[in-house]
């Protein structure tokens, strides 16, 4: 079982397409207000926190929006725990969520939902399966969501606030998240995540002990100590000249990535597309807290000396520095607006029993379905490329796909469209996860027939109508209603720190 299964089975249970909340008598679709609170969990290679929120829902129609939310408790910081290697100790994590719930005042019990994310080495087979065993008694409250480089890139992005102040601003704005292994730089315009790329650089890479020793060395930490010509290894004093070679030498990578620079293997993700004509750097992630002076203490790694060496860096470039909504916590989420639709009644169930399925990760291609002719080269490319941008592409979970449907449903319309939707989900596919369309317009069935009887797809199909999603939600689809044929649909989204 990989990593991504491991998640979603110790956080499954199915409730089919009716949330019930930490009181057992309380029904979300009973309700005209919801008070909700909610967790978000973040637990990465480097540090791990918590976030509890107060969230407030009023019905407006079939839908629940976030009318207020407050922060109730921001967790301690902690540094990950390891038992060896790269094992996270999930019994010294489970302790540390504890005393959070009980500094919060809170138990498990009285959150109603939450999110998961799970990052760098905790989505690795063994920690994920751990980790989610922490979760397991409350199966279904959470959304788990395991971020790779390119989706902790846009979560950063969304978090911090920069993908809001370039809408403000009407001019591009680029995150920068430095974190302890790793650096994710997002291109925001007009609300939009225009470019991504993730350097091998942070505080982290190379850690010291109480006296100043060397106590770990990563392995890309490993090739600036080289490229700069210190034959130190662990157990070796390390000192000043030390810790500001090696953040000056990480600043100017971080920059050159941010203006574009094929930097190999370096990089994890391709090279942003030239020099970023970026108005305003906005800074997340553990560094960020001493750019931003909100963190003084230290950790016995080089974030103080990345913080004043990448600031040295942006200086010289000439890009001013904008406020952060959030730093270290940019990427811990909550349950946020909650939809509960009722599917159109001209929907694809093959076979019946593919219904209930739950928190399915949506994907939302940018598709130009207006035209006379659809391309379907151009539809694959575009679902290929919302995989690849939610870090999908493995194929590992099912997903939905939300289609904006425009147009007459010709034959040859419909053809194009499903069989570039078929060619770009085909990772998915492949590992036996049924199609999940989810059209906007009254379609659906038309698109589940065609995909079952044209092009000859064994996969179950999901193809309901008359609902309209988004990226960073995730949905919850019912069994069918007799007296309509309908589905009810739970619709979740991710509020972030900024929101």
């Amino acid at each position: 079982m990989r990593s991504n299964e491991a998640i979603g089975e110790a956080l499954e249970r199915p409730d089919g397409g009716r949330i019930f909340f930490s009181n057992t008598s309380r029904s979300l679709i009973d309700e005209d207000e919801i008070e909700l609170t909610s967790v978000g969990i973040d637990i990465g290679s480097s540090t791990s926190h918590l976030l509890f929120s107060k969230i407030v829902l009023e019905r407006f129609d079939a839908r629940y929006l976030v009318v207020e939310r407050s922060i109730l408790h921001q967790s301690d910081i902690l540094l990950t725990p390891y038992r060896s290697g790269e094992d996270i100790d999930a019994a010294a994590l489970g302790d540390f969520v504890a005393r959070q719930y009980q500094a919060a005042g809170l138990t498990p019990d009285a959150v109603d939902t939450g999110a998961l994310i799970l990052t760098g080495v905790a989505l690795r087979r063994k920690n994920a399966r751990a980790i989610g065993d922490l979760f397991s008694a409350e199966a279904g409250k959470f959304v788990a969501v395991s971020a790779g480089d390119a989706l902790e890139a846009l979560m950063a992005a969304h978090g911090s606030g920069a993908l809001a102040l370039s809408m403000e601003r009407k001019t591009p704005v680029m995150n920068i998240d430095i974190g302890g292994g790793t650096t994710k730089i997002a291109v925001c315009a007009a609300g939009e995540i225009v470019g991504t790329t993730v350097v091998e650089a942070g505080a982290r890479l190379v850690v010291f002990d109480a006296e100043d020793r060397i106590e770990r060395i990563e392995k890309f930490g490993r090739r600036d100590l080289d490229e700069l010509g210190f034959g130190l290894d662990v157990g070796d004093k390390g000192g000043l000249a030390l810790r500001t070679a090696l953040a000056g030498k990480m600043a100017e990578r971080i920059i050159a990535a941010a203006k574009g620079a094929d930097l190999g293997d370096w990089l994890r993700l391709p090279p942003l597309a030239g020099d970023a004509d970026v108005s305003q750097i906005v800074f997340s992630g553990g560094v960020s807290e001493f750019i931003y002076g909100r963190e003084a203490g230290q950790y016995r790694d080089l974030g103080p000396d990345l913080a004043g060496a990448i600031s040295a860096q942006v200086e010289k470039w000439g890009k001013p520095v904008g406020a952060a909504h959030q730093g270290i916590r940019a990427t811990v989420v909550g349950a946020s607006q909650y939809t509960v639709q009722v599917s159109g009644s001209t929907i694809f169930l093959d076979p019946p029993d593919a219904v209930p399925v739950r928190n399915v990760a949506v994907i939302a291609p940018a598709l130009e379905l207006s035209d006379d002719d659809i391309d379907e080269t151009a539809v694959a490319a575009a679902v290929s490329s919302a995989l690849t941008r939610l870090d999908l592409a493995s194929g590992e979970k099912p997903v939905a796909v939300a289609t904006p449907w425009r147009g007459s449903a010709t034959f040859h319309r419909l053809r194009a469209l499903c069989r570039g939707l078929i060619a770009g989900l085909r990772p998915v596919l492949d590992k036996g996860h049924p199609l999940v369309l989810v059209v906007d317009g009254d379609i659906g069935g038309l698109v589940g027939i065609h995909c079952r009887a044209e092009e000859g797809l064994q996969n179950p199909i999901i193809s309901i109508d008359g609902i309209e999603l988004k990226e960073f939600d995730y949905v919850d689809i019912g069994e069918g209603l007799q007296a309509t044929g309908a589905v009810p649909v739970v619709i979740k989204s991710l509020l972030f720190p900024s929101s």
